[in-house]
C-alpha cells in the first residue's frame, strides 16, 4: 500500500500510432498505371501461340526451302483480294493456295488488309486458305509512325 502522504504522478501511455496502409495503395495504383501506359500490346509475338523448335539449325532449312514459300495477298478497299498486283476470286485463289501447296508444304501465307477494306473480304480470304489446306497464315496490320 502507498503512504497517504505520498503523491506519484503516472503518466499514460499513448497509443500505439496505427499504420496507414493508404499510402502505399496510392503508390502501388502510380506504379500500375506507369507500367501499363509505358508497356506495349503491339507486340503479338510476346504470347508464343506456336511451339518454336529448340535446335535454330533444324528451323532454318524449312524457311529457306524454295523461292516463293510465301504469298502476300493485299485486299483492297474494294475487297478484292490482290496477289503481285493482279485482283483475283475466291476460287482462283483457293487454287492457287492447293497449287503451291503441293510444291511447297512449307507455304506460309500473310494477309494485308487495307483500312477501308470490308471485313467480309478478309474472312472469304481466310475461308479459301482454310479449305485449301494453308495452316501457317497471318493477318498483318501496318501502322503509321506518328
Amino acid at each position: 500500500m502507498q503512504d497517504p502522504g505520498t503523491f506519484s504522478l503516472a503518466r499514460h501511455r499513448p497509443p500505439k500510432a496505427l499504420i496507414s496502409l493508404v499510402p502505399m495503395i496510392d503508390v502501388m495504383l502510380i506504379l500500375l498505371v506507369f507500367f501499363m501506359v509505358t508497356s506495349t500490346y503491339l507486340n503479338l509475338d510476346m504470347i508464343p501461340a506456336v511451339k518454336r523448335a529448340d535446335d535454330p539449325s533444324q528451323a532454318a532449312p524449312q524457311s529457306t526451302e524454295g523461292a516463293g514459300t510465301t504469298l502476300m495477298i493485299r485486299i483492297g478497299a474494294d475487297g478484292i483480294p490482290t496477289l503481285r498486283g493482279v485482283g483475283m476470286e475466291t476460287p482462283a485463289l483457293e487454287a492457287l493456295f492447293i497449287d503451291r501447296l503441293q510444291s511447297s508444304s512449307a507455304l506460309r501465307v500473310l494477309v494485308l488488309p487495307s483500312g477501308a477494306a470490308n471485313m467480309q473480304a478478309l474472312v472469304s480470304v481466310l475461308d479459301a486458305a482454310t479449305r485449301a489446306g494453308v495452316t501457317n497464315l497471318r493477318v498483318v496490320r501496318l501502322e503509321v509512325a506518328e
